[in-house]
């Protein structure tokens, strides 16, 4: 499975206020905690891939999963294989990966409105330490990569937001970045 994903710089308030103007559904909101590792065996840095151990608290409960991130296989958005399993337990996953001799790279915290709106999930993310954007994601097989990236693109323009100025910069590179 293949998550294409286009993600903008934005004015959460402003995309907010036009998604309710289109119609779009509101799905909920949560607090993301991304604990990032570095491989003893490769440098993720270097591969384009990541792994990560994610709290997800919405409504007082709080889950764990654990996800690896394939290289971006694309140009154009940032369409990359993901697979991605949940945990009872993110401390315990984090133990296991830390026994394995990987490291804790970085924490990223997001403060996340997901919405609904052509078949697509908009999501307004308001991110510790880097700023406001926009995510506009489906998931596909590889055949639908090319009209799944196009459809997030008229998502985008719908919102007021130019694909152009997309960002394909993970949130651990741009917290990085600015570290």
């Amino acid at each position: 499975m293949y998550e294409v994903e286009v993600k903008v710089a934005a004015d959460l308030a402003a995309v907010a206020e036009r998604l309710d103007e289109l119609g779009a559904e509101q799905t909920g909101d949560v607090l993301q905690v991304d604990t990032y590792y570095d491989a003893p065996h490769r440098d993720f840095a270097e591969t384009d891939e990541a792994l990560r151990v994610r709290r997800e608290t919405s409504d007082g409960e709080t889950a764990a999963r654990i996800t690896y991130k394939g290289p971006l296989v694309e140009a154009e958005s940032k369409t990359r294989e993901e697979v991605e399993t949940g945990v009872t337990d993110g401390e315990k996953a984090d133990a296991i990966f830390e026994q394995l001799g990987f490291d804790p790279a970085a924490t990223v915290r997001k403060d996340r409105c997901f919405y609904r709106y052509e078949g697509y999930t908009i999501t307004l993310d308001d991110v510790e330490g880097v700023g406001e954007f926009v995510e506009v994601e489906t998931e596909t097989d590889a055949s639908g990569v090319e009209a799944a990236r196009e459809g997030a693109y008229e998502v985008l323009r719908a919102l007021g937001l130019d694909p152009e100025d997309q960002t394909r910069t993970s949130y651990l590179g741009l917290l990085l970045d600015d570290a």
